[in-house]
């Protein structure tokens, strides 16, 4: 009897030690702000070349064994006699995966698609980028809270009357993009200061006009998988 008692507490202090071990581990990173934008403004070489470059800061911070999509949208086309059926607009929420998504330091940043649209984690503190630093906001110098997004606080594309992406990211001179403000902060009290994806539009495409703006034409990134 002493012998099975002996057996159960074992048992029991080897569960209680895996379950410490599972709560204190280290969740793997799956979001991040780009520490480095494309250089050339908006134009980032379509949405093919923000991949690429969310996957190779991705790579380099030793994350490279996930597929990175940027969170970006396109508007689509209307239907035109060349192109009856138009062209379907791409929504920055339909490229990222389904989630959850931890920042580089293992900190839960939103549990799926409707939570990083509603109630997620996303402040100046938790948006890191891939090396797990700090991104300037609003009041630091320079201030480079402006992060490229083309969307609508729903993470879905414009109509494409006017132009919100810079040509489909392909523009560094004509057009303008909208942004949002991962530091939350903005130069009202109001909604749209404070929205992640969806603040305003830039004064134009170039890496000058990014500056400008509040920007350096940084991209949020996440793991599709």
């Amino acid at each position: 009897m002493r012998s099975t008692l002996v057996l159960s507490l074992a048992a029991t202090a080897s569960l209680t030690l895996a379950a410490c071990a599972s709560l204190g581990g280290k969740e793997p990173m799956g979001f991040f702000i780009s520490s480095t934008g494309s250089g050339k403004g908006a134009d980032l070489g379509g949405l093919q070349g923000a991949d690429a470059l969310c996957q190779r800061l991705a790579t380099a911070a030793g994350a490279g064994n996930k597929t990175w999509r940027a969170y970006l949208s396109v508007p689509g086309a209307f239907p035109s006699q060349a192109n009856p059926q138009g062209v379907a607009s791409v929504n920055a929420r339909d490229r990222i995966g389904t989630g959850p998504w931890y920042n580089a330091k293992g900190e839960l940043i939103a549990r799926d698609v409707a939570h990083l649209h509603n109630g997620n984690h996303i402040n100046k503190m938790t948006a890191l980028d891939e090396k797990g630093n700090v991104v300037k906001g609003r009041g630091d110098q320079p201030n480079e809270h402006d992060i490229l997004t083309g969307s609508r606080a729903d993470g879905t594309a414009f109509a494409p009357q006017t132009d919100t992406t810079c040509k489909g990211w392909t523009s560094s001179t004509e057009g303008s993009a909208i942004v949002g403000h991962h530091d939350r902060i903005g130069p009202l009290p109001e909604n749209w200061a404070k929205s992640w994806n969806f603040s305003h539009q830039s004064a134009g495409c170039s890496q000058e006009a990014l500056v400008r703006t509040g920007g350096s034409g940084r991209l949020y990134c996440f793991a599709s998988n």
